[in-house]
């Protein structure tokens, strides 16, 4: 099982800043998904920047939420040392 998502920080630029339970951070582009059904709404970056952890993904208050293995598996690894 894939880890899962413990802290998220926004960007300016539609990205999610992840911390997950295994310590790595990683940087996840929302960009490609603003255009499809629900994820439309994310378009709004004051709605975008409401993100929040929700049982281990991220979520937002219109229940839009992104699956903690794509976020983990699709997502950039940054250093952060």
């Amino acid at each position: 099982m894939n880890p899962r998502v413990k802290a998220v920080n926004s960007t300016n630029n539609y990205q999610l800043m992840l911390e997950f339970t295994n310590g790595e951070h990683c940087l996840y582009d929302c960009r490609p998904l603003l255009d499809f059904g629900v994820f439309k709404e994310l378009q709004d970056i004051q709605y975008f920047k409401q993100v929040d952890v929700s049982a281990g993904t991220v979520s937002w208050p219109h229940e839009q939420d992104i699956c903690p293995d794509t976020l983990y598996l699709d997502a950039i690894k940054v250093d952060k040392h």
